[in-house]
């Protein structure tokens, strides 16, 4: 290293050691705070809600300096000017009366040529400077010189640009996905800050890093709209359990801890699907005609009496007659409400208990003369008050419309399916108490929540009643503090403003309300009715109409980033088109971009998975790959001893760092794990281990730097397509019934 690198060097690590005793002040600070706030505190509301909201707002300040600690610092961009900026994961800045900046936020727009300038397009830039660091100390600095007549170098000149992307794409992998802020090329930034407003489809296949674009994305949302997205959320919908381990730390790691990340599984507040269907019965209930289904089948439990056969209920002054007529004129008029079920009931009840207040009324109240009824309004309420204390008259009303949740509807649904070819109603058919809720139940439990409402209307007459004790209270306080009133002065009126001279009882009971200080992801996964701000879906291909029906209930503003690759459409309800996907909510108003690169598979490989999918579709183009590694995939057949064969491949590929997954059909996967160390069938995969073993589904999204493919012939299409896109460094394949053609 010559000495004029050496100086970079060194200066570089003085300004690293002076941000991060920066960083360190600002943590001790924040951590002070908290700890103040939480110590005893005064019995007042008051006091107790300011410090909830310290608390809050510092822990939150505290876990984003804790979450950046690694790499926070990433880059320099030296401008033309003479000025310099150095860029990280977030905005730091001096403890002086200008509050300078010390290291600029990577999504502010000042920091936007680090990715986008080129020679060509300098953006004002002199040199940009990628930063590389191990904990807190700088190990390698990698100029880009940018301005072409400026002959200051520094000795780190990357004539190329690729050095830092290239070693990243190299770098062994940990199984937690990596944010790619140092990385984001041009194509990537344009759409992480593209206008928020409308949905956005972003296509890309293998590789290609859609789903980081996403993640920095959101983060990049976040920065922008602040106010609004802290308020009502982002909601980022991933495939699969693993996947979301997989990205979870990326978020943090850009200074944001507040976005909700969840499943299909997990949408339906209090529900956490873990059952599985068969195929054929998740693309059942993920059809677009499901919807009509349910809707027809809460019709079915508004019932009628058969004619004929009324339901008869005793009184003390002679039987009522609850017949067809009367229940058919009820419906009628609680369907004309058009509301949900449940807040159409009492409609309904209302009616009956009119119709059978009115024939009692008749009988103990007419003029054997012909006259008018002898009864009076009065008499009139005070037996309709009567007839709807009933017992009978209850049971006679929830018999023909019953007050239903939406898990107790569905799972009498699934136990009679209704509305359905008998094929299909044979495949989703589950007797009461029979397995557990499966991710394709939830949309349909959603469903069912719009089709029944929720009747709160005890809820709300409770806490209202709740309030005007609390306001009788105020108001009591208030008394006391005029009674105790100093008149001191000689004209009999204080100078001194009491409790009641600022304040009403109103005013002081709301005072008393206890806060909620959950975060807006802690609410919105509380709230089945949370409307987010922002809803960014991955493998947005896979999803059914009715989970679309779900998610866009979520976003009234159709405010979403959708991002996904139709041609690994695996999933037997999934749509897989966009068009189809977006017509019924937005029509033909969508953005949609693609990538088209691929950093993660090398050339190699993906030309082998090219080649899978090229045999059912010949015109099919796959991302261009980046890089070449030299390593051609492989192929062995095992023999009679599958297993010993995928553990010899196993011990054979695995890496010194990094890892290696073992995607398999299910069916195998305890033959297969008996042979490996540490591997166990059916758990949910540690993916930070040297060796996972996964389907090809549960393997979306995921990324290994060595993968071994087992019974390729038993997969699908796009299911082989994905598993063998998953290396970033070697693939094999092992197999004992005869390979697919197109790999051959």
């Amino acid at each position: 290293m010559s000495t004029r690198e050496r100086v970079e060097l060194q200066k570089e690590q003085e300004f690293i050691d002076r941000l991060y005793e920066r960083v360190d002040t600002l943590r001790g600070v924040a951590a002070r705070h908290v700890d103040d706030a939480l110590s005893p505190v005064g019995s007042g509301m008051q006091a107790r809600l300011e410090r909830d909201v310290l608390v809050a707002e510092r822990s939150g300040l505290l876990a984003a300096l804790n979450a950046v600690d690694g790499s926070l610092c990433f880059g320099r961009i030296d401008l033309t000017g003479g000025a310099a900026h150095h860029i990280g994961r977030i905005g730091i800045r001096e403890d002086d009366t200008d509050h300078t900046p010390l290291l600029i936020d990577w999504r502010a727009p000042v920091a936007r040529p680090f990715y986008l300038a080129t020679g060509h397009t300098p953006m004002g830039l002199r040199r940009r400077r990628h930063i590389t660091t191990e904990g807190r100390r700088v190990t390698e600095l990698h100029d880009e010189i940018l301005d072409l007549e400026d002959g200051d170098r520094s000795g780190f000149e990357d004539r190329t640009g690729d050095a830092v992307l290239l070693a990243a794409l190299n770098s062994a992998r940990t199984g937690r996905m990596a944010d790619i802020v140092r990385t984001i090329q041009a194509d990537q930034d344009r759409i992480i800050r593209a206008p928020h407003r409308g949905v956005l489809v972003v296509e890309g296949g293998p590789g290609t890093g859609k789903t980081a674009v996403a993640l920095h994305r959101a983060a990049f949302l976040l920065y922008e709209h602040r106010e609004l997205l802290a308020k009502r959320a982002v909601l980022i919908v991933g495939p699969n359990p693993a996947f979301l381990r997989y990205i979870g730390e990326v978020l943090p790691a850009l200074g944001e801890t507040g976005v909700m990340l969840a499943t299909q599984a997990e949408l339906f507040p209090g529900v956490h699907a873990r059952g599985t269907d068969t195929p054929h019965a998740a693309a059942v209930k993920g059809a677009a005609g499901m919807a009509e289904a349910l809707a027809l089948a809460v019709r079915d439990r508004q019932a009628l009496p058969e004619p004929g056969a009324p339901v008869v209920i005793r009184h003390d002054d002679g039987e009522l007659v609850l017949d067809w007529e009367i229940a058919y004129q009820a419906r009628e008029a609680a369907r004309e409400t058009r509301l949900p079920h449940n807040l159409a009931r009492p409609y309904f009840a209302f009616h009956v208990i009119d119709a059978l207040t009115a024939q009692l009324a008749d009988r103990i109240g007419a003029d054997p003369y012909g006259g008018p009824n002898f009864l009076g309004p009065d008499d009139l309420a005070q037996l309709g008050k009567g007839v709807a204390a009933s017992q009978e008259v209850r049971a006679a009303v929830a018999e023909l419309w019953p007050m239903l949740t939406p898990q107790e509807f569905l799972a009498g649904y699934l136990a009679e399916p209704a509305y359905l070819p008998e094929g299909d109603a044979e495949a989703i058919r589950r007797a009461p108490g029979e397995g557990e809720w499966t991710p394709a139940d939830v949309p349909l439990l959603d469903e069912a929540a719009e089709l029944l409402g929720v009747d709160d209307s005890a809820a709300r007459a409770a806490a209202e009643a709740e309030r005007q004790e609390q306001i009788a209270y105020a108001q009591g306080v208030l008394e006391v503090s005029r009674g105790s009133e100093s008149f001191e002065f000689e004209d009999g009126e204080s100078e001194v403003l009491a409790a009641h001279d600022i304040i009403d009882a109103e005013r002081m009971a709301d005072r008393q309300e206890e806060a909620d200080h959950r975060s807006a992801a802690e609410r919105a996964a509380a709230d089945r009715t949370w409307a987010f701000g922002h809803i960014i879906v991955d493998e947005a291909q896979e999803l059914s109409p009715m989970a679309w029906r779900l998610l866009m209930r979520r976003s009234p503003t159709r405010s979403l980033t959708l991002v996904g690759d139709p041609a690994q459409t695996a999933e037997e309800a999934g749509v897989g088109s966009w068009d189809k996907i977006l017509e019924p909510y937005v029509g033909d108003r969508f953005e949609h971009v693609r990538l088209d690169v691929n950093y993660r598979t090398p050339a190699e490989i993906m030309d082998l998975a090219a080649q899978v999918v090229r045999a059912e579709d010949p015109a099919f183009e796959p991302p261009r790959s980046v890089r070449s590694t030299g390593e051609k995939p492989w192929t062995r057949h095992a023999g009679t001893d599958l297993a010993g064969a995928v553990a010899r491949a196993v011990a054979e590929l695995t890496p010194d760092e990094g890892r290696l997954a073992v995607i398999a059909p299910r069916a195998l996967h305890e033959e297969i794990a008996a042979a490996l160390d540490g591997v166990t069938p059916g758990a949910e995969p540690d993916l930070t281990r040297p060796v996972v073993l996964l389907g090809p589904r549960e393997a979306k999204g995921l990324e290994f730097d060595h993968v071994l493919v087992v019974e390729p012939g038993e997969f699908g299409t796009s299911d082989l397509y994905v598993a063998l896109t998953r290396a970033t460094q070697r693939l094999g394949i092992v197999h004992r019934e005869a390979l697919p053609e197109s790999l051959r």
